[in-house]
């Protein structure tokens, strides 16, 4: 049994949940989500929690179960506070601007690489730090997987676009091995 399938989720006062069939659309200050649910998972609204239990009894049910109960729990979170992500640009000449819409990337190339934002994320800088913001967890973390794969991190100098806080460990040259050996 999935302990984290089984645990209701509360809604706040300021988010209203609406459950059509298997989709859950829910609203809150920040926006609106719309969530598909499998049709082996029952959803019930009782006095604002969720209950979510599943009426066929495999290994795959159970999984999408506790699945399900997080996805759903994300968007209420969402919709009310939303979800960011920081990425950091470290390099001599490394930087990223915002153009427009989108951002626009000088990170060692013989051109400017642009990315544009799409619906519901927004960018912003602050010297080498880009903030990615939006209101559905999933979309914030593949746009910042993205940005982070323009340029990854190597690992000689530490040049790249890296996650905030994402330690990158660090090989020694061809010199410190030759004068080491």
């Amino acid at each position: 049994m999935s302990r984290i399938g089984k645990k209701p989720i509360l809604i706040p006062e300021d988010v209203k949940v609406k459950i059509e069939g298997q989709k859950v659309i829910v609203k809150g200050p920040k926006g609106e989500l719309q969530k598909e649910v499998s049709p082996e998972i029952r959803i019930e609204l009782k006095e604002n929690k969720i209950f979510l239990t599943i009426l066929n009894e495999t290994k795959k049910n159970k999984s999408l179960w506790g699945l399900t109960r997080n996805v759903l729990a994300n968007a209420i979170k969402g919709v009310s506070d939303g979800f960011e992500k920081k990425l950091e640009i470290e390099g001599i000449g490394y930087k990223a601007l915002m153009s427009g819409n989108g951002l626009e990337f000088s990170v060692g190339f013989s051109h400017p690489v642009k990315l544009e934002a799409p619906e519901g994320i927004k960018f912003s800088v602050e010297k080498n730090t880009i903030i990615v913001s939006g209101i559905d967890k999933e979309l914030v973390g593949q746009i910042a997987a993205k940005i982070r794969k323009i340029k990854p991190p190597e690992p000689y100098k530490g040049k790249g676009i890296r996650y905030a806080g994402e330690i990158i460990k660090k090989k020694i040259g061809k010199k410190a091995v030759a004068a080491g050996g």
